[in-house]
């Protein structure tokens, strides 16, 4: 019987779980993480040839730029140098040579500039840079191989060619930016020339390990990281990947060795970015990952066996306490057990067996109460119906009198209450048409004019008949004449009007109650519609201007309801929106 027990199958099926689950999550785990170790790094490859053809495509198009900006004839004037024999003209110079050193500083690559000279035919020639300077600097320039081929290229498409250094103690090739000045008859030019070192330094700053080179769209050779000396196998590919142009990633076999190439070639300038990652470097990663993993099947497997004792155990007790008062309740004795309670998730599941036994006891105690009052509940439905029928049978009666006394104003005042309070007593939120509810109104006006001796008149007009059978919630109207009669005419002490207007706009019905009464100051309107109390005294509907304003809301929504107007010793005009309804049959 013990491996029946719940602690035994908790300890098992936990071991079994533990183990099974450890050995797909270490077989998955290799597989998949091998994978994601190889992406990880073609992208990390992906993403840093990129970053790195970036940075070179940011620093070219600021050097075109300088040179754009330096050939502008409006910024330096060759020509109002002369030949550098005046004073005024020596101090314009040192000028304009501030004035490209600033553009140098500016684009943040002056280290980087070997040489940023504008001269012309005179070999007058203004400079910056970290070469040294020489008179002749002009004419090696001009009289360059490379000088023409320079001249003829697109500067919006200027593709970067490697050439010898025409300065004075300057060995290393430079690449060089030419343009031609423009707006005179006399020819000068704009020369920048960048150092290689802006590309190597990059490489270096942003060296993981993997070879990469940067070369011109000829294939020449600037810069290049983790290359071995013979380079014949990186040539080739250098060549194949300008043949392809653009952007990629491939792998090919160097020296028996599988690699991973990644390389973009940028567009305008023609630098091409490629870097070389030994895919063969990535198994030493993948034996730790399979050492890893291995170690936490292990643990996995240890730490299985040891929870499985831990839980079985902690969880054993506080279940046979709570199997124990559960069946307690089932016998029907609902006295808490504190002992459940505790601060753990069976804690929680004691505490709510606790209130169930609480609730239950309760229940049958509410079920007992609710059964006499459901008694007593029957026995007052039957007085409250026979209420009704006797007070309509004793009006209706009253009104018979009446009519064999051929007294006309007491029928009339009994037929209208009758019909008021057979009205009155159907559903509050009940729509009708606004015939229907005017026939309520002038009920209530008859009432009211028996009790005030004709001293107010009620006017209805409409802008189009069809809008008397537009529906409208039952008992919006009458609380608004009453308001009219009460607060507007009644304190004035005089005979007044009620006037209900009623008309269409825009898809709304606006029903306005009017009267010419005593109004109401400026001040008090905002308030009117804030306070939802019942009207006090003996007014007939109870329900006042505020409930109605709310109940118009809570039905057709915030954008509806009542609208004041008022002038004191003036008038008072209520409105009310609502959406334009009809009835269904109608349409």
């Amino acid at each position: 019987m013990k491996n029946k027990t719940i602690q035994f199958k908790i300890m098992a099926y936990n071991i079994c779980i533990i183990c099974l689950m450890g050995g797909i999550f270490s077989i998955t785990s290799y597989m998949t993480a091998y994978q994601k170790v190889v992406l990880v790094a073609e992208n990390s490859v992906n993403y840093h040839v990129h970053s790195i053809s970036g940075y070179y495509k940011e620093a070219y198009e600021k050097m075109v730029n300088l040179v754009l900006n330096c050939g502008e004839r409006n910024l330096i004037d060759l020509q109002s140098l002369g030949n550098l024999e005046t004073v005024a003209e020596k101090k314009r110079g040192m000028e304009y040579n501030r004035l490209i050193s600033d553009f140098c500083t500016i684009t943040g690559y002056d280290r980087y500039i070997s040489k940023l000279c504008v001269f012309g035919e005179r070999d007058i020639c203004i400079s910056t840079g970290t070469a040294y300077s020489s008179l002749d600097d002009a004419g090696k320039i001009r009289q360059a191989d490379w000088f023409a081929k320079e001249l003829g290229k697109d500067m919006y498409d200027y593709k970067l060619d490697l050439v010898n250094s025409p300065f004075y103690r300057e060995k290393e090739p430079l690449l060089p930016v030419v343009v031609e000045n423009g707006g005179y008859k006399a020819k000068d030019w704009t020369a920048l020339f960048l150092s290689p070192k802006l590309y190597q330094d990059k490489l270096e700053q942003d060296d993981n390990k993997n070879a990469v080179i940067a070369a011109t769209h000829r294939g020449q050779w600037i810069a290049c990281v983790n290359v071995p000396e013979d380079k014949r196998a990186y040539e080739g590919l250098v060549a194949e990947l300008l043949g392809r142009g653009g952007e990629g990633q491939m792998e090919q076999d160097f020296a028996g060795r599988r690699c991973y190439v990644s390389y973009h070639q940028d567009s305008r300038s023609g630098i091409l970015v490629a870097e070389i990652m030994d895919m063969e470097a990535l198994k030493s990663d993948s034996m730790l990952l399979l050492r890893t993993v291995a170690l936490i099947f292990a643990a996995c497997g240890g730490i299985g066996v040891a929870l499985a004792f831990l839980f079985s155990s902690v969880v054993r007790k506080p279940i046979d306490r709570l199997v124990k008062h559960v069946e307690r309740i089932a016998e029907g004795e609902f006295i808490p057990e504190p002992a459940l309670e505790s601060p753990d998730e069976i804690g929680i599941i004691g505490k709510a067996v606790n209130a169930m036994g609480g609730e239950i006891e309760r229940l049958m105690e509410k079920r007992l109460e609710d059964e006499k009052e459901k008694s007593r509940l029957e026995i007052r439905m039957l007085q409250a119906q026979i209420n009704p029928h006797f007070l309509y049978n004793t009006l209706d009666s009253i009104k018979w009198i009446a009519v064999i006394q051929k007294n006309s104003g007491i029928v009339k005042a009994v037929t209208t209450l009758s019909k008021l309070l057979k009205n009155m007593s159907k559903g509050v939120n009940q729509k009708i048409t606004l015939r229907e509810e005017l026939e309520f109104v002038r009920d209530y006006v008859t009432i009211e004019k028996l009790k005030y001796a004709e001293m107010f008149d009620l006017k209805v007009e409409t802008e189009a008949e069809e809008l008397y059978d537009a529906r409208i919630v039952k008992l919006t109207l009458q609380p608004l004449v009453e308001n009219a009669i009460f607060a507007g005419i009644e304190p004035g002490g005089k005979s007044g009007t009620i006037k209900i207007h009623i008309e269409e706009k825009e898809g709304s019905l606006y029903v306005s109650v009017e009267d010419d009464g005593i109004g109401i100051a400026p001040e008090v309107i905002p308030t009117l519609l804030d306070h939802t109390e019942k009207l006090k005294g003996d007014r007939m509907s109870s329900i006042g201007m505020p409930n109605v304003d709310r109940r118009l809301k809570l039905i057709y929504g915030e954008e509806y309801g009542l609208f004041i107007e008022s002038r004191q010793a003036g008038y008072t005009r209520v409105t009310v929106k609502i959406p334009l309804e009809y009835q269904e049959e109608e349409g």
